[in-house]
């Protein structure tokens, strides 16, 4: 049942990043095309005319096809956003990190290594997983007469980063989205931007009399995009460098952690 249980676990988490963007893209097309390009957000019923005087829904239908791409972007932004945030909160567990190492360590400096194990059951975090492994094999360990005191030592550091290695790959899961959308959002609306002016240049080089309509279309299509672009790279920028932090920390507590532990083994088998 529990082999089951995480091959569907690691299943959905595979397909979970594809799904968000695709649903992205449809959410965000429907929205183009069904409520931006609704007839009543322009002057005579007609989508491809002039949106009504500060009519939003009309001015951003005017970005082009490139309004929906960046769309996706932004939706899959705030998608990973919730993701990311819940993800870590549960990885935190339960209570101050300062306090349940604090906690730790005064209870392991005084050999309470079963009540320890229940600090960590109750943590119920990332960090009490990987001190628990460490106080598990530290229990194991103190009464083995089989082990040279460094054999014991590094035991005890093996059985630390094998924990570690299971619960930080869990922190910086779908960071690597995050900072892709802080790049290609800019880059798309670049794209929108150059296809704007483009277009914008075109209606200047019609014979005669410039159309007023496609220039002031084509300026319309450069601008808006390049306002999804910058926005849309902004917000990026800001939660990946936010996150990034929050890990940082998180894992400098993990690694405190397995550092006062080991010191404190090791100061036990002196004795």
């Amino acid at each position: 049942m529990s082999k089951n249980s995480g091959s569907f676990k690691k299943m959905f988490e595979s397909f979970f990043a594809l799904g968000a963007i695709l649903i992205a893209f449809l959410v965000a097309y429907f929205l183009y095309t069904n409520v931006m390009g609704s007839p009543v957000n322009f002057e005579g019923g007609n989508p491809k005319g002039t949106p009504l005087p500060g009519n939003l829904m009309g001015t951003l239908f005017k970005g082009g096809p490139i309004v929906p791409v960046l769309m996706t972007c932004i939706l899959v932004l705030i998608i990973f956003i919730f993701e990311r945030a819940i993800t870590l909160y549960k990885v935190k567990g339960k209570g101050s990190l300062d306090t349940f190492v604090a906690d730790i360590q005064s209870l392991t400096s005084k050999d309470k290594v079963e009540e320890a194990i229940t600090v960590c059951d109750k943590q119920q975090g990332s960090l009490a997983n990987v001190v628990k492994a460490g106080l598990l094999r530290y229990r194991d360990l103190e009464n083995d007469k089989s082990l040279e005191k460094d054999q014991k030592i590094t035991s005890m550091k093996q059985a630390l980063e094998e924990a570690s290695a299971l619960e930080l790959p869990m922190l910086s899961k779908n960071m690597v989205i995050l900072s892709t959308l802080a790049s290609i959002s800019v880059l798309i609306g670049l794209i929108g931007t150059v296809l704007g002016m483009i277009r914008a240049f075109m209606a200047l080089a019609q014979a005669g009399a410039p159309d007023a309509l496609a220039l002031a279309t084509g300026i319309s299509e450069a601008l808006i995009n390049t306002a999804f672009g910058i926005t849309g790279s902004t917000l990026a920028i800001i939660f990946y460098n936010y996150f990034s932090s929050q890990i940082d920390g998180f894992t400098f507590k993990i690694d405190e952690a397995g550092f006062s532990l080991t010191q404190t083994f090791a100061a036990r088998i002196r004795k």
